[in-house]
């Protein structure tokens, strides 16, 4: 069931053969691996440790029973680091998904907002928090504003590129038409709950890899209906940058 593809892969699970034998329990059946980059990226800041996706990629392919390896991230248009980022990723071998990441501008004039107003504030800060705000801090954040627009600065970029739906599609389609009893998810976003209970419901497995406080209430509620989580710190030494192995 597993077959190490690196020499170092092979080293490695043979000091560490206890997080072999955990896996091959996890991908005991035919597996389908799905990596929302884009929430997983974000992790490397609390692990203070980097993934190196080439790594993670032939330890992934050293379990027999990974059918496939599906990585989802957005594309900046005519960004040459992105476009190459993506062709890198596609090279490697994983299922590469990729649309364009959406560019949005965000107006942060102030011009014709009374300075005690929330009115813009809303736009970027949730309502339950603003609420807890006192007059001052509210006019002290539109003066802040301000101070922008008077350098000129009347917009911000926002970039936005989810892929949840297309995850949760492809998960259920695997289901149905390609025969995957066993499903990885690597995400904590709440928003892949109900594609989940789906699965669950019809007695398939599904496992999160994530990282601890990394993974939405919603979704570790579901451990207790038959929710796999895995802690990816355990496997650090098998995906991080070589440098960064203990």
């Amino acid at each position: 069931m597993f077959d190490a593809k690196t020499e170092k892969i092979k080293y490695l699970a043979e000091k560490y053969p206890e997080r072999i034998l955990e896996l091959e329990k996890v991908f005991d059946e035919k597996a389908n691996v799905y990596i929302d980059f884009a929430n997983v990226i974000r992790w490397q800041e609390k692990l203070h440790w980097h993934f190196d996706l080439k790594r993670l990629k032939q330890f992934l392919d050293s379990f027999k029973n990974i059918s496939s390896v599906k990585f989802y991230s957005g594309t900046l248009v005519g960004d040459g680091k992105s476009e190459a980022f993506i062709k890198e990723v596609e090279k490697i071998g994983y299922d590469i998904h990729t649309k364009p990441v959406k560019i949005m501008k965000l107006s942060i004039g102030v011009s014709s907002i009374p300075g005690n107003s929330p009115a813009l504030l809303e736009n970027f800060i949730r309502k339950s928090l603003l609420k807890q705000f006192d007059l001052g801090t509210i006019e002290h954040l539109n003066k802040k504003l301000k101070e922008f627009n008077d350098k000129g600065i009347k917009f911000v970029e926002d970039r936005k590129c989810n892929f949840d739906v297309e995850i949760g599609r492809d998960m259920l389609l695997d289901y149905n038409k390609n025969g995957i009893e066993n499903f990885i998810l690597w995400s904590g976003d709440s928003d892949f709950a109900d594609p989940i209970v789906q699965l669950l419901k019809d007695s398939k497995k599904v496992a999160i890899f994530a990282t601890s406080k990394r993974i939405s209430a919603k979704l570790g509620d579901l451990s207790n209906k038959g929710l796999f989580i895995f802690d990816i710190q355990k496997i650090r030494n098998f995906i991080c940058w070589k440098k960064e192995i203990q």
